[in-house]
């Protein structure tokens, strides 16, 4: 594939041009395997950072999250809204009303500041895929 801007220019495996209303946009793309498994200093549960301010972003950032089987995450809040998908698995959401049940294809919303943890109940991976305002370092 080429860089239609230039003819003799290779793409980057990671930046696509595409024309857009007669504009050209930078698009990052990036098989998910490709990106580091960071620890989150949570037992069982690991990070795939896939899009932050290194990409351009500047009001979200995109994370996969893969959390172990029967593991959990602490309860804790982010100062924004918080959107989650599922991708496998099965566990649940707790929020201060109560516990609900979450598997593959459930769409998660979460209002700012409310404290919610994710509980794996399955005997596999819970792997989701959540959009947090950037900079996600203010979450707590």
């Amino acid at each position: 594939m080429r860089n239609p801007k230039s003819k003799d220019a290779p793409l980057s495996a990671e930046y696509t041009y595409l024309p857009l209303e007669r504009k050209e946009y930078l698009m990052y793309i990036k098989n998910y395997r490709e990106l580091t498994v960071e620890q989150t200093g949570v037992e069982g549960l690991t990070a795939r950072w896939a899009i932050t301010a290194s990409q351009g972003a500047v009001n979200f950032s995109m994370r996969l999250l893969e959390l172990a089987p029967l593991k959990s995450t602490p309860m804790h809040h982010h100062e924004s809204e918080h959107e989650i998908f599922v991708l496998v698995g099965r566990g649940e959401v707790v929020t201060e009303e109560g516990s609900h049940p979450i598997r593959e294809g459930s769409v998660i919303y979460i209002q700012p500041n409310e404290t919610h943890c994710f509980n794996n109940t399955g005997a596999d991976i819970l792997r989701f895929i959540d959009a947090v305002m950037y900079p996600s370092k203010k979450n707590k």
